[in-house]
């Protein structure tokens, strides 16, 4: 009985040492960086891992945080923040995680977040951004090459 009470304990203090490693990572939401480029989210790459938490801090009005849909690993909820307020999400798995800003999207308003060792690389080689998008989106992913 007691050896079975120990592996219960010892299984709940594993759990709970997990969660308190997870980390909470801040994206600002703004209308430009003070460098020159305009419609950011700052920063618009990070790395993180399952079960941090991801939150998207509006800094100027008219901006929203929301899933790229086509680089979203399958079978996690996708994120969809309300114009003008903060927004926030536990990665639950390894992937890559596509952002942006609805209404300006067309003026690249993106970002990526990379949890893990991402299990879609898939979807994020597909992935081809529409107009504007395209430049920053490229300029984004060179982060992966560091």
């Amino acid at each position: 009985m007691r050896l079975a009470t120990f592996a219960t304990f010892a299984a709940v203090i594993i759990g709970l040492s997990g969660a308190a490693l997870a980390a909470e990572h801040e994206i600002k939401v703004k209308n430009a960086d003070g460098k020159g480029k305009f419609m950011v989210f700052e920063p618009d790459f990070l790395r993180v891992e399952p079960g941090d938490t991801v939150k998207f801090v509006i800094v100027d009005k008219n901006h929203n945080a929301e899933a790229i849909p086509q680089v979203w690993p399958e079978g996690v909820e996708k994120l969809k923040g309300e114009f003008n307020q903060d927004a926030e999400f536990v990665v639950e798995k390894p992937g890559y995680y596509g952002i942006k800003c609805l209404p300006h999207y067309g003026m690249g308003m993106t970002a990526l977040i990379v949890a893990g060792e991402p299990t879609n690389q898939a979807q994020l080689d597909a992935y081809k951004p529409a107009g504007g998008a395209k430049k920053r989106w490229d300029a984004i992913l060179e982060n992966l090459k560091k």
